[in-house]
């Protein structure tokens, strides 16, 4: 599981905006981009390409 530390640091890398964890906990969501970033074996993948799309 990630720590409270390092989600209060970690910023969307495409606008630098506020990430949220998902319920799952599974991965992190920037609003403002509507991304997705998984977390892997407790490793946020933080980049860009890797990101999904949410739907609207």
């Amino acid at each position: 599981m990630i720590s409270q530390e390092l989600l209060d640091i970690l910023a969307c890398p495409k606008c630098k905006g506020e990430l949220m964890l998902t319920e799952k906990k599974d991965g992190l969501v920037c609003a403002n981009c509507k991304l997705l970033y998984e977390i892997r074996e407790d490793i946020p993948i933080m980049l860009i390409d890797e990101a999904k799309k949410l739907d609207d």
